[in-house]
């Protein structure tokens, strides 16, 4: 599976972009029909609460999958992002099942 990143009004991360590598390649292992992934990060001023924002959209038969969290760290919001990306997986995946 292909990653690609993107960083939006924050610096690029090595260390961030391994991290999520690492959680995406864990989803492939278990859904292996995902064809690539596309991560955007971004830094919103405004909220002082939270502001670190991850978008994963993921590629795969059929519509693709999207997945946004706000949180106050970078590796919370991948988390999040994550679990909920697992959920809708899990749902697609009995789609695909032959009875």
């Amino acid at each position: 599976m292909t990653v690609n990143f993107q960083y939006v009004n924050t610096d690029v991360s090595e260390t961030l972009s391994q991290f999520t590598k690492e959680k995406l390649e864990k989803l492939n292992n278990k859904f292996e029909f995902l064809i690539s992934a596309q991560v955007y990060f971004k830094h919103d001023d405004k909220d002082h609460q939270a502001g670190k924002i991850c978008n994963i959209e993921l590629s795969l038969p059929g519509p693709r999958i999207f997945a946004k969290s706000n949180e106050r760290e970078y590796e919370l919001a991948v988390s999040a992002t994550i679990n909920d990306l697992r959920r809708q997986l899990e749902k697609r995946k009995e789609i695909y099942k032959i009875y």
